[in-house]
């Protein structure tokens, strides 16, 4: 068993290699394709080129123009940093650019003293909730606001499109969400029903967090943190589809250097294994 467990895992490690691969090759492509598209673009106006007199169109909602679907239930994929996703323990920072006051803190976690605190969700805040293994449920809350709603810790996270609601600093913070588009032009098509069209990146960017923690072990992050995020889509040949997140964590207070981590999310048909469970910091 040992060793196929071992096998299994050498596979889904090589697997997800490969798809990162892919999303930054497609990423080098594409901007290679808009730079040629934009050189064109610009020749064919000098010389006259457009539709003249045509109507404005009036631009379409961030929902309406999304590159790819988003919606439904996804699981996660635990293929890497098993360890500390899976069980976390006291002192195990190792991957973490932690500064010297960043591993006091971590080094003095007391996890009876955030119980009696009443301070449970502390790891399930923004920049660490994507990598608690889960469920996740996707959806428009409007046309201007996506809504990631998490099985572990119920949580709740919102990418706003258009301006954020002020609120004071919390958990999930304020996540200001854009779509980075690519025109592929015929033949050439990634994520998303639009083959050929329009595909592109989602971009989330949050600030105004409350404290708390990068892994549910005490390692800490501040006020100060601003997380970065970038989702894609890959649809494989055999109908499966996978959620690619890459985030990127700056805080100048415990980290000596921005802290880079992926994720890999399964779509799933339905809601099966849907399990809404509070925060456990045990």
């Amino acid at each position: 068993m040992d060793g196929l467990a071992h096998a299994m895992d050498r596979r889904l490690r090589s697997s997800w290699l490969q798809l990162e691969e892919e999303v930054i090759m497609i990423r080098s492509s594409v901007v290679l394709l808009l730079v040629l598209l934009g050189n064109f673009s610009g020749f064919a106006q000098g010389r006259g080129g457009g539709e003249r007199g045509a109507a404005p169109q009036a631009p379409r909602t961030p929902r309406a123009a999304a590159p790819f679907d988003m919606r439904g239930y996804w699981v996660s994929i635990v293929s890497e940093d098993w360890r500390w996703r899976m069980f976390p323990n006291k002192g195990d920072y190792a991957g973490v650019p932690l500064n010297p006051e960043g591993r006091k803190v971590a080094d003095s976690w007391d996890p009876a003293k955030d119980e009696a605190a009443v301070e449970q969700c502390k790891a399930y805040g923004a920049p660490g909730i994507m990598r608690i293994p889960g469920r996740f449920h996707i959806t428009w809350q409007d046309d201007q606001t996506l809504k990631i709603e998490t099985d572990a810790g119920k949580q709740i996270r919102t990418f706003h499109f258009g301006a954020a609601p002020a609120s004071a600093a919390d958990l999930q913070g304020v996540s200001k969400a854009e779509w980075e588009f690519t025109r592929t032009g015929p033949g050439f098509a990634i994520a998303g029903d639009r083959g050929g069209a329009q595909a592109g990146s989602l971009k989330v960017t949050t600030t105004n967090l409350r404290p708390g923690y990068l892994r549910r072990n005490g390692v800490p992050y501040s006020a100060n943190a601003k997380l970065t995020e970038y989702y894609d889509v890959i649809k494989e040949a055999n109908g499966d589809t996978y959620l690619v997140l890459t985030s990127t964590l700056e805080d100048p207070t415990y980290l000596t250097q921005p802290m880079i981590t992926a994720a890999h999310f399964k779509k799933q048909t339905d809601a099966g294994g849907w399990n809404p469970t509070p925060c456990a910091v045990r």
